[in-house]
């Protein structure tokens, strides 16, 4: 059976790509592979210009290094994507610069809701609800300016109790900061990666259960 799928298998990975994507969101998800390492399955997912979604591909990678990315970016654009308007993802290592290096007038949108968890990590229990309410002034205000005002009054709240997890905020806001430049309808679909999860949802099913 392996035998009849693998040649169906190369085609697909190795098929022609759209010229033009609006948004491509990297993600990816860890499997116990039987190797005795623990790598990641690495999925992309592209929206072209008419609102279609698409999976790009599948990679598997035991690093992620800028050097990693900069291969599978350069693989893509061989197979004929020229131009992604917006890439969208998790705070990957090196991903900014091979994002640069072959689609440098890509914009980089870091995902909100992986920042929310790494924030959420550094802060007890009993905060929680009140902490996430003020995160949410700060990714839900109409502009910059006025979300860098409430990002302000986070660190004088909490900044002496739980410094890490604004320490987060401020680490990453570079790399959040682009979604303010667009609408909220727009912004919606660029600041998280929520859009490939109905993809990782279809994976665990058929690999639950299992330990390798």
């Amino acid at each position: 059976m392996t035998d009849r799928i693998l040649p169906a298998l190369d085609e697909w990975r190795n098929r022609a790509l759209k010229e033009i994507y609006s948004i491509v969101y990297i993600d990816g998800q860890r499997f116990k592979v039987r190797s005795d390492t623990v790598k990641d399955k690495t999925v992309y997912l592209g929206i072209d210009v008419e609102g279609n979604k698409d999976i790009l591909g599948l990679w598997i990678a035991e690093t992620e290094t800028a050097k990693y990315w900069l291969t599978v970016l350069t693989e893509i654009k061989n197979r004929g994507v020229k131009e992604i308007l917006i890439i969208t993802s998790d705070d990957l290592p090196g991903i900014e610069d091979a994002i640069k290096g072959v689609y440098p007038e890509s914009m980089y949108q870091g995902c909100v809701i992986h920042l929310l968890r790494n924030s959420l990590k550094y802060v007890s229990h009993k905060d929680r609800k009140a902490f996430s309410n003020d995160m949410k002034s700060i990714y839900k205000a109409p502009t910059e300016e006025s979300a860098l005002k409430y990002f302000d009054e986070l660190e004088a709240k909490w900044g002496n109790e739980y410094p890490l997890a604004v320490r987060v905020w401020d680490r990453s806001w570079g790399r959040i900061s682009n979604m303010y430049r667009f609408t909220d309808e727009i912004r919606k679909l660029i600041y998280t990666t929520n859009a490939i999860e109905s993809v990782h949802s279809q994976f665990r099913k058929v690999t639950r259960g299992k330990s390798q």
